[in-house]
């Protein structure tokens, strides 16, 4: 009898919590050149990814994460440090470590020269699937990513979003237990990025362990589990997406709505020195580093007699991104 998806939900739960998917110790990495200072690109890092978790790899360009991808991917050799993937050392077992993932780099990785339909063949034939797990496991992920329209054309015909959406699909054809997304989502226009996300996400429920790098930081706190931030190659923050976001200064977003934007709301906002101001229209969005300062804000827009709408939250992943770097920054 077919299970309920709330009961495999909660078996996949019980079972992520239980098992480690990757684990990652005192990672280092140095890049040596000819007459060159060497470059320290991952410094002392560590994390662990859970079974079935959608894992979120993030911080600004140069941090260290391609690096990361590449050590964990087996494509590059660590300076020291211990990863193993599902109990495979990367350095030690190699190969054994590669017939457990998937890795969808940010190049395209698309036969530009083959319909779409072929692409998904040439590829389930080169991991050794036979004709009719082939055309079944095609009509699968062809539904899951909405490719439906676009079977028969070529690559070179597709947009870069449809590129990109087709090498992620791809990875999809086979059984592989971890799949690796750097910027799975590059490119693609907000059809295709929104069907990319439920894709991944249906995937990570039937029990697969996804890890991505992503710039896109709505993006990360719409989908990840769990996330590591890092910058000049360490790990600032880590853990669960609500432990990450409850390291910051208690920040508070504060959306206002008002009939117009005076000189004199906006005067009177910026005199409690908020974290950010972003004027949109007649909204005005503010992130600040207090309950108290969002109340007093508050009760000054209301006596102007111009607020319509508000709305308190707390902060985005992205506020909270930000005022980490900026205290290593400031530290450093």
């Amino acid at each position: 009898m077919q299970k309920s998806k709330n009961v495999v939900r909660l078996e996949h739960e019980e079972y992520s919590m239980n098992q480690t998917a990757i684990e990652v110790k005192d990672l280092v990495k140095i890049f040596r050149k000819n007459r060159q200072n060497p470059v320290r690109a991952v410094n002392e890092l560590s994390f662990q990814v859970q079974r079935g978790e959608i894992f979120g790899l993030l911080g600004p360009n140069g941090a260290g994460k391609s690096t990361t991808l590449k050590i964990l991917t087996t494509l590059l050799q660590p300076t020291s440090g211990e990863v193993t993937i599902l109990g495979y050392d990367v350095v030690a077992q190699p190969l054994d470590v590669r017939k457990q993932i998937c890795v969808v780099l940010q190049e395209n990785a698309v036969e530009l020269h083959l319909s779409v339909r072929n692409n998904f063949k040439t590829f389930g034939k080169f991991h050794g699937l036979r004709s009719k797990e082939i055309e079944l496991r095609t009509d699968r992920v062809v539904e899951l990513f909405a490719l439906q329209s676009h079977l028969n054309e070529k690559g070179m015909d597709l947009s870069g979003g449809l590129k990109r959406r087709v090498q992620v699909a791809k990875m999809f054809m086979v059984d592989k237990p971890i799949v690796f997304l750097d910027e799975a989502t590059t490119g693609m226009d907000t059809f295709n990025k929104r069907t990319t996300i439920q894709a991944i996400r249906e995937e990570s429920r039937k029990g697969r362990t996804i890890v991505l790098t992503t710039h896109m930081l709505d993006e990360a706190e719409e989908l990840c589990n769990a996330v590591a931030i890092i910058n000049h190659g360490k790990a600032i923050a880590k853990g669960s997406m609500k432990e990450v976001k409850s390291m910051s200064l208690r920040l508070i977003s504060l959306s206002l709505t008002f009939e117009t934007i005076t000189p004199e709301v906006l005067e009177s906002i910026h005199r409690h020195k908020p974290f950010k101001v972003e004027v949109k229209k007649t909204a005005v969005e503010i992130t600040v580093r207090e309950e108290i300062t969002a109340l007093d804000i508050l009760g000054e827009a209301r006596q102007t007699g111009l607020l319509q709408h508000f709305e308190v939250t707390s902060a985005s992943l992205e506020d909270v991104f930000v005022e980490l770097l900026d205290k290593k920054e400031s530290v450093a």
